[in-house]
């Protein structure tokens, strides 16, 4: 059994402060949660002051403030990634955070955070792909917002500059997404055109989509969490509370047994019940020693012996060895 890496995306959802970031990490592990992942990032370095807030953020906080201000409200040192980190040690979950320049990964990676996750508004961003694929580590890669042609570019641009594990994920950048846009086969076609692992990064609401990718194949899900989805911020409406995110975990783990080996055999408690649900040939009426045996003298039923059904063609037209009564077994 392949267990899925089931990342709770934390993100901005502790709105700026360290204590609601904690209960974050609490609630992941309590979930049954890998990783919990966050997004580091110095607002000036990222964006304009006067860049806008995209739709959805707008739907979910206002347009009073600047995607700048907004930023900056939501933003955490680096102090305070050291406790998170620290802190998931000290729980027992993996730690994560998504990097926005060449100085946050090394930073992260010096907390000893074991593989790069790269958010989906950077899959353009040749510099800072070279410089993750250069670190050496995992990459998890999203894809929002691109076509096959960019991803092909960011997953060779990883693999020229040195990164050699890469799993790629399926995604839709809008909070929340519709199921129509999601388009699940996408995954597939990711994982068909680059001979690579591939998951899926949920924006959906409920737990469906996520379980289904899993049933796909998806190797990672990453699902937005947050304490209460009517706080404040701009993802907490798209994002799942505790007791869901819960929810489908479990799902996950019972789709991740269900899907087995995939070698097509009967199981153990199917092997118990072959001698008696599995048909057998036997005589359909009194047979005579050298009588022929045939369709008109034989009947396949459930019985506690006799050669299987499925040796049907080599028992006709065979000749009877022995006197047999109305539903006697057959011997070869």
């Amino acid at each position: 059994m392949t267990k899925t890496f089931i990342i709770a995306e934390a993100g901005v959802n502790h709105n700026g402060r360290l204590d609601l970031a904690l209960q974050l990490c609490d609630a992941a592990k309590a979930a049954g949660a890998d990783a919990v992942k966050f997004q580091t990032w110095v607002t000036e370095k990222i964006i304009s002051p006067d860049t806008q807030k995209a739709d959805y953020q707008k739907a979910n906080t206002g347009a009073a403030q600047s995607q700048y201000e907004m930023l900056k409200a939501l933003e955490l040192g680096y102090g305070e990634f050291e406790q998170i980190k620290r802190y998931c040690d000290s729980i027992g979950i993996t730690f994560l955070s998504t990097g926005d320049n060449p100085e946050d990964i090394d930073f992260l990676l010096g907390l000893g955070m074991p593989l790069v996750k790269i958010g989906s508004g950077d899959i353009s961003n040749i510099p800072l792909l070279r410089h993750i694929g250069a670190c050496g580590k995992p990459v998890i890669l999203s894809t929002g917002m691109a076509d096959m042609e960019m991803v092909k570019l960011a997953y060779r641009t990883l693999q020229e500059a040195g990164a050699r594990e890469i799993t790629v994920l399926h995604c839709t950048t809008n909070y929340p997404c519709p199921p129509e846009e999601v388009n699940l086969k996408a995954m597939l076609t990711i994982g068909r055109e680059l001979g690579c692992p591939v998951g899926y990064s949920d924006h959906t609401l409920g737990s469906e989509v996520p379980v289904a990718a899993v049933a796909l194949g998806a190797t990672v899900i990453e699902k937005h969490l947050t304490l209460d989805a009517r706080m404040d911020g701009p993802d907490h409406a798209a994002s799942m509370e505790p007791a869901p995110f819960g929810e489908m975990c479990r799902e996950i783990r019972a789709i991740e047994k269900a899907l087995g080996s995939g070698v097509k055999e009967p199981n153990e408690s199917e092997k118990k019940i072959c001698g008696v649900v599995l048909k057998r040939i036997v005589a359909a009426r009194p047979i005579a020693k050298g009588e022929i045996l045939s369709a008109d003298n034989l009947a396949v039923k459930r019985a506690p012996e006799g050669p299987a059904a499925s040796s049907w063609d080599q028992v006709i037209g065979t000749t009877a060895g022995k006197d047999y009564k109305q539903d006697e077994a057959i011997q070869l």
